[in-house]
């Protein structure tokens, strides 16, 4: 914790754990050890009197619990100092965030406020199961390559009545100003890329954070459908104009037409093929 000055990722590191530290207002000491037990512990953490065991920590583990209930931690300066840390990019050198919600599911806490029916997948055969438990709303950034190495930037945790598409909005706008305020992006930079899972309002989100330098993209369900802009209105139709275009089904290929632009990726897996039509659709 005392080699802020060297060079290299070490130095890093060091430098962030001071400032870590820095953090903890109130049993920073405990709060520290404890952390430094859970990560280093072999296994997954069941309690913390467990973590009193592991060498990290050097104190009773009654310290663990007293450090949980009384002690503080600076959230803001904590994310501030998440986002002043070199961070991955890809090979563009953009920077690239993705945001998904992850449950700490809690089906047995019936004293723990604010719990939220979690959907669950896994838990049996083609089964989605209602758990109650906490979701939080996590954005990393990401790395290029397969590996599964994030950068965690920041965490929120949903509450009853939060919309998601709106948290996300503001939790997105408080990580970019961070990423710049660090000067991670300068104008003139490629735009940072937002990745999110089919579950996400793309289109919204594009409109609520369009005045931030960052392109959404959203995967999208494959039994979505689209339409194309409404074509020209020949002279002398009575009625009402179209409000929409002919329908693009991701589910049915007579509707695709001929794509625009068509790109071809070789991996070792398969050959993944990307088709966009010029209607402002795509499909793959």
């Amino acid at each position: 914790m005392h080699h802020a000055g060297d060079v290299g990722v070490a130095g890093e590191l060091s430098a962030l754990r001071q400032e870590f530290y820095r953090c903890l207002t109130r049993r920073a000491d405990a709060l520290f050890e404890l952390t430094e037990a859970m990560l280093c512990a072999d296994g997954p953490v069941r309690s913390v009197a467990e973590l009193s065991l592991a060498g990290e920590h050097r104190r009773g583990y009654g310290s663990g619990y007293a450090a949980l209930a009384r002690g503080r931690v600076d959230i803001d300066r904590l994310r501030t100092a998440l986002t002043a840390v070199p961070l991955p990019r890809a090979a563009d050198e953009r920077l690239v965030l993705a945001v998904d919600v992850t449950c700490w599911l809690r089906p047995e806490a019936h004293t723990c406020s604010q719990r939220i029916l979690c959907h669950t997948y896994g838990r049996g055969k083609d089964q989605h199961i209602m758990v109650p438990g906490w979701p939080y709303s996590v954005v990393v950034a990401l790395e290029t390559g397969r590996h599964s190495w994030t950068a965690p930037l920041d965490a929120v945790r949903l509450t009853p009545g939060d919309n998601a598409a709106s948290v996300t909005a503001r939790q997105i706008r408080g990580v970019v100003g961070r990423l710049i305020a660090a000067g991670h992006w300068r104008p003139g930079d490629p735009d940072i890329l937002l990745v999110a899972d089919a579950g996400y309002d793309g289109p919204r989100l594009a409109h609520v954070l369009a005045d931030l330098p960052i392109t959404v993209l959203v995967r999208m369900r494959t039994d979505r459908v689209l339409h194309r802009p409404v074509p020209p209105q020949p002279p002398g139709t009575l009625g009402r104009p179209r409000r929409h275009g002919d329908e693009f089904a991701f589910g049915d290929p007579n509707t695709w037409g001929e794509p625009d632009v068509t790109i071809d990726t070789t991996t070792r897996l398969s050959v993944p093929r990307w088709s966009g039509p010029g209607t402002g659709c795509t499909h793959g």
